[in-house]
């Protein structure tokens, strides 16, 4: 992990890896990134930049691999999804971020983009199967539950 953290830096910052940050727009050349649709909020979430940059800290860049990684827990997974797909950061996915969430998933291009009636009907599905509480949204520990039903997550 040290070694890939300190390749996304120049030559001569490389020996101070462990005290530098890494732009996010060196992070986003990973290749696990790279064609990510959620390369950015992934960043966002990930990064403890003060400035909000989307850099990382090595700390930073353990945190995401050791998430992204075989042996992390369902819940640790569940959790970041649900904090990557909460694009406004409001504690719950409503329809606007699940509007984004799908828009992510399919693509922004006109020939992948779903028609203002399959949003909305993708949407009410996704609610009737995850909203347990009906207050049309969805908190973490709805996410959850519905993640630990899918036993590919």
């Amino acid at each position: 992990a040290y070694k890939r953290f300190s390749e996304l830096l120049p030559k001569e910052e490389r020996e101070n890896a462990c005290s530098v940050r890494v732009p996010k727009s060196q992070i986003l050349t990973l290749p696990e990134l790279r064609a990510n649709p959620f390369q950015q909020r992934i960043c966002h979430v990930f990064s403890t930049s003060e400035i909000e940059d989307g850099s990382m800290s090595f700390e930073d860049f353990l945190d995401m691999l050791s998430v992204f990684s075989d042996s992390a827990t369902s819940d640790i997974k569940s959790y970041y999804a649900f904090r990557i797909f909460d694009f406004d950061n409001d504690g719950i996915l409503d329809r606007k971020d699940l509007e984004q969430l799908v828009n992510c998933l399919t693509g922004q291009g006109e020939g992948s983009r779903l028609s203002s009636a399959e949003m909305d009907q993708l949407i009410q599905n996704i609610l009737e199967e995850s909203d347990i509480d009906k207050d049309g949204t969805i908190n973490l520990a709805e996410f959850q539950h519905v993640v630990s039903r899918s036993p590919d997550f």
